[in-house]
């Protein structure tokens, strides 16, 4: 069969020929050149055009390519298995377990006994391993079936959850204990009055009711505390909006505390005027209500609670409580703000302190996008500092 490429070289040799005779008849010789060049013409157009291969596709690499790409995306640390070894690990399982896992054989990358069972176990079963990447660290992991030979392993960190619940459980029991104890008073005192007998006269029974008294009002303040550190907590993710003059405010609070009897040494030192922060009032005023207790509370009886306020650096004021006390020991600053920690149990609670109040101070500390410091030598005496932003813009 004739090509289409067979006409223009047939015409090319025809052309040459007709060249050739012109030439040696003498004909004009720019009619021959331009018969050689419609010679030439068809020479090239009787060359065939090269073929292109097509690459080749390596389908089990663009496999590969295609569930690493998947497993990569993923937020979660996955593992791939090829019967028992590690053949892939996405990036978050090799921050959790470290590079090296990928090519191991996963008994000895996961090491844990539990995680070794998981192995041979069905399709869709789940492990939970405490201190599986250390300390107290709770994963969970759960195998699933890609086919006969290949498996994965999700992996999923629990231990915020762990620890959230560690909390509550360690809340719940250190909110009765504190509750159990001046109830069991309570209940003792009004049983002996109950019962009478010689013993109870005039003077025993007013005592003991002054006793009972007493800790009926620390069980209503431990009750005034969890509801207004459950409230502060519930409200932490919600800045306050409402526009506050701090040094105004501080004023005030000093003034109201320090006309009360005994608690005359509370003074107001440096204070800036027009301080203006976005705030709640109530929870600031019971911050300042709180370290001032605690610093009247704890400091040395004969010497001043100072509360100041003075700039910070990049557009921030600084709240001060200094007390004059015996100072707190380096060991106990780092747990002052846990719930219910005390360095002096015995102490507190004859002061009637509930264990709350730095808890508070904390967290209403962190709603208002502040920081709190707590600074302390033995026989020095405290400082508390309350570092809080300024307001950036012009109250409405």
């Amino acid at each position: 069969m004739i090509g289409w490429r067979t006409f223009p070289l047939a015409s090319g040799l025809l052309a040459l020929a007709t060249a050739i005779a012109m030439a040696l008849a003498g004909a004009n010789p720019w009619l021959v050149l331009a018969v050689l060049v419609l010679w030439l013409g068809s020479l090239w157009l009787a060359v065939p055009e090269p073929e292109i291969a097509a690459p080749k596709v390596d389908a089990a690499e663009a496999s590969r390519d295609a569930v690493r790409e998947t497993i990569e995306a993923l937020g979660g640390p996955v593992l791939l298995l090829d019967q028992a070894r590690i053949v892939m690990a996405n990036g978050a399982a090799r921050a959790a377990l470290g590079s090296h896992i990928v090519g191991q054989d996963a008994r000895i990358a996961l090491r844990h006994p539990d995680a070794m069972r998981l192995l041979d176990m069905e399709d869709g079963a789940s492990v939970s391993i405490p201190g599986f990447t250390g300390g107290r660290s709770l994963w969970q992991l759960v195998r699933r079936r890609i086919d006969a030979d290949r498996w994965l392993i999700e992996l999923t960190d629990r231990t915020s959850e762990s620890d959230v619940g560690r909390a509550h459980t360690d809340f719940v029991a250190n909110a009765s204990h504190e509750l159990r104890t001046p109830l069991a008073a309570i209940i003792g005192y009004v049983e002996t009055l109950e019962d009478g007998g010689p013993a109870v006269d005039a003077a025993a029974s007013k005592r003991f009711l002054g006793i009972i008294e007493r800790e009926a009002k620390r069980m209503l303040s431990l009750v005034e505390d969890l509801m207004t550190l459950s409230h502060v907590e519930a409200e932490k993710h919600d800045r306050p909006s409402e526009d506050i003059d701090l040094g105004r405010l501080a004023a005030r609070v000093v003034g109201e505390v320090s006309s009360l009897r005994g608690k005359e040494r509370v003074e107001l030192g440096d204070c800036l005027a027009d301080v203006r922060i976005a705030g709640d009032a109530g929870q600031l005023e019971q911050l300042l209500r709180n370290l001032i207790d605690n610093a009247l509370k704890y400091g040395a009886p004969d010497q001043p609670v100072r509360v100041g306020l003075h700039d910070a650096e990049r557009g921030r004021v600084v709240l001060s409580i200094v007390d004059k006390g015996p100072g707190i020991a380096a060991e106990h600053l780092p747990h002052l703000t846990r719930r219910f920690y005390r360095t002096d149990p015995g102490r507190s609670r004859a002061s009637g302190g509930t264990g709350l109040g730095l808890a508070i101070v904390k967290h209403i500390v962190e709603r208002h996008g502040g920081q709190l410091d707590i600074a302390s030598e033995v026989g020095e005496g405290t400082s508390v500092s309350v570092t809080l932003p300024r307001r950036t813009d012009e109250p409405e």
